[in-house]
């Protein structure tokens, strides 16, 4: 008889009889966690579709948010399930469903790569929607086929080069705007980080057991409307706001667009050079993801987890919705803060209300969004952690590697953000024509690296990072385990991604014949020639292969 995580006692005989807990205490603290989160993300897209897109209400409340809530519904109650049968299984209590919803660097991406330019150029927002619909329909498929050789990727490749490259979509893409949010309003943001920190780090239990993320949301409410009596304004909310978002409220249910989808394909070239990369980046990420949870202790199918993002992507897009679903990362995260099963589920009704009654466009008015940024910072930064707590001391430099592409690509978006800004600005006050607009972006592109800022360094080392990492990251564990056989072969695999674009480039082809970038592709084969000759010399002692090397941590 064996025991076993939360059913002592029980015996493996009886695992099919065991009935898992759906709902918990800590599903309370997950639920307001990732709720929060989930809630973040829906306000932060929506400002995109308002604000940046220019899309009219009737389209951003009408068709696409309640597509999006039916959607990240059908994701979280499908790994609610998920979690339910691994429960059962194991005869565990302890399970974590794993968090999913809109792809974050995906909800920028289509935005500003897809849906504004074709916007811009057509002058009508519903062309930048059906693009938008098109570009997630072949993101879909990509899922869905890649799905079936993920688990050979995951087999092949140490935990620290999965790990690091997300722990450096952490640092950079999840981590860091939250974080400057906090420091614009530290009336706010810092007091909402510490209430976080001491209950999710410390363990301080707040009052009759309520949520450190509800807390920590009622807090900063209280700062930012109380501030409003001294003329402070933190948080940027008022009551005009609040009587102004209630013109959106209603009830709207998702209406197929499957017009609307093949309408879009005559934009299929422009689609095409970012649909396919950003498949193979979702692709990537999921694993990864999968991984991150393996580690803490939940081992999910991978195959079913990427067919199932691909599914729901899929009936999200023909019915309206142009960003893509993702499996989240953060697994550990809810599941050091309590959630179990009932957590995911929850969220999911959460959003079909807040997205098929139009609570969005109230919640935009009533909450200051930098009272929850908080709540991603601890994400970021567990994940984070995670990448050097669960593999050997050793392979810390690996990992420090494969974070290095994701902070190139941080830095370039941030440079491309600020010029993008600064050209519109001077053409808005009249200080530049617009027709000088490109050629004077181009000049001070030129003359950075003179002020010691390399931005060509950033877009090819940046390009295509959560590959760019995940080879780096590789190489570097089999040469510190001096296996260099393997590291040769990962070299090679980076040379070939490069060529074709996939991983140091910003778009996927040949290049005229030598690749997008040829000097790194070159660069790549040499090194794997070298470390494949230095594996045929037996330099120095072969260790054990993955996966038994990066079990567990080094003692």
């Amino acid at each position: 008889m064996s025991t076993l995580t939360g059913t002592a006692g029980k015996s493996e005989l009886n695992k099919s009889e065991f009935k898992p807990v759906l709902w918990t205490s800590g599903d309370w603290n997950a639920f307001f966690g990732f709720g929060t989160n989930i809630l973040v993300n829906m306000l932060v897209l929506t400002g995109l579709l308002r604000f940046v897109l220019k899309m009219p209400d009737s389209l951003v409340f009408g068709r696409i948010l309640p597509a999006l809530g039916l959607m990240m519904c059908l994701s979280t109650f499908y790994y609610a399930y998920l979690a339910y049968r691994l429960a059962q299984k194991t005869g565990r209590n302890d399970v974590c469903a794993l968090p999913s919803g809109v792809s974050v660097p995906h909800m920028f991406i289509v935005t500003f790569v897809i849906m504004l330019p074709i916007t811009i150029k057509t002058g009508d927002p519903l062309k930048g929607w059906s693009a938008g619909l098109v570009w997630v329909f072949f993101q879909s498929f990509i899922l869905m086929i890649g799905g079936f050789i993920a688990p050979f990727i995951r087999k092949i490749t140490p935990r620290a080069a999965l790990l690091g490259t997300l722990a450096g979509v952490s640092v950079t893409f999840i981590s860091m705007r939250p974080a400057l949010e906090m420091y614009m309003t530290p009336q706010i943001g810092l007091v909402c980080f510490a209430i976080i920190l001491v209950s999710w780090f410390g363990g301080v239990k707040y009052w009759r057991g309520i949520p450190a993320g509800l807390v920590a949301i009622a807090v900063g409410m209280i700062i930012a409307w109380g501030s409003n009596l001294f003329g402070l304004g933190l948080g940027g909310l008022s009551v005009k706001g609040v009587g102004d978002a209630f013109a959106n409220f209603g009830f709207s249910v998702p209406i197929p667009a499957v017009g609307y989808v093949f309408s879009g394909f005559e934009f299929l070239g422009i689609i095409l050079v970012t649909a396919i990369p950003f498949g193979i980046y979702d692709l990537v990420e999921a694993m990864d993801n999968v991984e991150s949870a393996e580690a803490a202790g939940d081992e999910y199918p991978t195959t079913r987890v990427l067919t199932a993002d691909g599914v729901v992507s899929l009936i999200g897009c023909l019915m309206g919705n142009p960003f893509i679903n993702a499996v989240y990362i953060g697994h550990p995260g809810w599941k050091a803060m309590g959630g179990r099963i009932g957590y995911s589920a929850a969220t999911g009704l959460m959003v079909i209300v807040l997205a098929w009654f139009g609570i969005i466009s109230v919640l935009l008015a009533l909450v200051p969004v930098v009272a929850i940024s908080p709540i991603l910072l601890y994400i970021g930064m567990l994940i984070g952690a995670q990448a050097f707590q669960t593999t050997p001391v050793k392979h810390a430099p690996a990992i420090v590697l494969a974070l290095t592409p994701h902070l190139a690509a941080w830095a370039k978006l941030q440079i491309d953000t600020m010029l993008g800004s600064t050209m519109n600005a001077a053409a808005t006050v009249g200080g530049m024509a617009a027709d000088k607009a490109d050629a004077v972006k181009a000049a001070a592109i030129a003359a950075l690296p003179q002020q010691g800022v390399f931005y060509h360094g950033l877009e090819v080392m940046g390009g295509g990072s959560i590959l760019g990492g995940l080879i780096l990251g590789a190489i570097g564990v089999f040469i510190i385990e001096r296996d260099f056989e393997k590291a040769s072969a990962f070299a090679l695999v980076g040379a070939v991604l490069t060529y074709f674009g996939f991983m140091h480039g910003e778009a996927v082809g040949i290049g005229g014949g030598f690749g997008v970038t040829p000097a790194v592709a070159l660069a790549y084969a040499a090194m794997a020639a070298g470390l494949f000759a230095a594996s045929k010399l037996g330099a120095g002692e072969h260790y054990a292969a993955h996966p038994e090397m990066s079990a567990a941590p080094a003692e």
